[in-house]
């Protein structure tokens, strides 16, 4: 699987996750997709992509190209 193709995963399922836990459990858990959102915003502008750190040392992407870069 591609680097790119997991990061999109990875920030989907966390939103949709956020949104049913903030809706069933507690609204506090929408702050997550808040900072899902804002993680996605500032990588583009600066590169950095922590979720593209941690996939590679989890050995994700080896053959893939890199979203973030």
């Amino acid at each position: 699987m591609k680097m790119e193709s997991a990061i999109r995963i990875l920030a989907g399922t966390m939103v949709l996750a956020s949104l049913a836990l903030g809706h069933w459990v507690d609204s506090r858990w929408l702050f997550l997709a808040v900072f899902v959102g804002c993680n996605l915003i500032q990588s583009a502008f600066t590169g950095f992509c922590p979720a593209e750190t941690i996939l590679g040392k989890l050995g994700v992407g080896k053959a893939g190209g890199s979203c973030c870069k």
